[in-house]
This record gives structure tokens, C-alpha cells and sequence, in this order.
């Protein structure tokens, strides 16, 4: 069965070309990288490591390896990521909309096929790590 977590809507303050441009290309987020250190105490210690390269990013949460990888780039609208070799099969996107000439907001969504199982299990981390990604992607300078 599918189960599907969104966060709330992240207000950018940034134009959505700029959004758009710095996270369709994965090698931007070096700098997050080299920031990872302060994000660390905000996510409670539960991002261990990142890595990534143009089309990958590799994250290691609570001893997993997450790879995302992006199928898809829908222009200044939307980047589609799906797992790789990721514990359950999931995909997540990041929708972009312009504000205004200086503004964008966003929105991040993960999809994942799970059982019924599973599903009790992966909700609430789920739901956590898609508003903790957004915070994470809104408070980046483009």
C-alpha cells in the first residue's frame, strides 16, 4: 500500500529559478555539507553523514544508508526523487511555486510502498523527516 507525507508550505526568500537551479543540481549542496555540523543538533542527532554527487545524495540516518536519486527535472516546477537500494521502495519530490519575483514557496512529499506493518512503523519518522527536510531546504542561502 502507498502512504504519502507532505510537509507544510516553506516560504523562500529567494526567486523560484534560484530554488529551482541550486537543488536540481546536487553538487550545490556542499554547503549544507560543510553546515552539517550545527544541522546535526537540530535534527536530534539523527543525520550521521551525507554524501552526494549531479544526480545522487546519499544520507545516513540512525545507521541506514538512504540514497535518493533524481528521475526527474520538471523545469523551475519540480524535482522527483526516487530510492535507491532504499530499505522500502519510496520516492520523494520537491515542489517549487513562485511567490513573487523575490519569493518561492515549497513543499516536499515522499511516497513509499509499505505493508500494513510497515506502515505503523515508517509514519511517524516518515512525517518527521519530510517536515525536517523542508525546514532544511527553506533555510538555505540560493
Amino acid at each position: 500500500m502507498a502512504v504519502q507525507f507532505e510537509s507544510n508550505v516553506k516560504h523562500v526568500p529567494y526567486s523560484q529559478e534560484r530554488v529551482y537551479n541550486k537543488l536540481s543540481d546536487l553538487n550545490n549542496l556542499e554547503g549544507v555539507r560543510e553546515r552539517l555540523n550545527e544541522v546535526k543538533d537540530k535534527l536530534d542527532g539523527k543525520l550521521e553523514d551525507m554524501s552526494f554527487d549531479r544526480d545522487s545524495i546519499t544520507l545516513k540516518v540512525q545507521g541506514i544508508n538512504l540514497t535518493l536519486r533524481i528521475i526527474e527535472r520538471e523545469p523551475l516546477k519540480c524535482i522527483k526523487f526516487e530510492g535507491d537500494k532504499s530499505p522500502i521502495p519510496l520516492n520523494l519530490w520537491i515542489q517549487i511555486l513562485p511567490v513573487s519575483e523575490g519569493e518561492a514557496k515549497m513543499k516536499v512529499t515522499i511516497r513509499a510502498e509499505v505493508n500494513m506493518f510497515m506502515k505503523a512503523m515508517v509514519s511517524k519518522p516518515l512525517q518527521e523527516g519530510v517536515e525536517k527536510l523542508a525546514d532544511m531546504l527553506a533555510m538555505l542561502p540560493y
